[in-house]
């Protein structure tokens, strides 16, 4: 089997995984979009665990099978906020 190589370069997208500071946060792009389609305020947050706790708020307020993509980035942000924050 044969691959493009160039082709599978091209559809990556490194964009969406890189960190961008939120002023008192740092989030992916994927992470921003999610929650912006949301309209979660993570710009006002002071660390990661408000930001998991304004989606918690979603989550009590809306239908648990339409959040998959809102669950997904709070699994992520809540792993780093764990390796960011733990003493080690």
């Amino acid at each position: 089997m044969e691959y493009d190589v160039e082709k599978i370069v091209n559809d990556m997208d490194f964009f969406s995984d890189s960190l961008v500071d939120c002023g008192n946060v740092m989030l992916t792009n994927r992470e921003i979009e999610v929650l912006e389609r949301y309209k979660i305020d993570y710009k006002s947050c002071s660390n990661l665990k408000d930001v998991l706790m304004r989606i918690e708020d979603v989550f009590y307020n809306e239908d648990l099978e339409l959040l998959d993509d809102l669950d997904a980035i709070s699994l992520t942000i809540a792993e780093r906020d764990y390796y960011e924050n733990t003493n080690k």
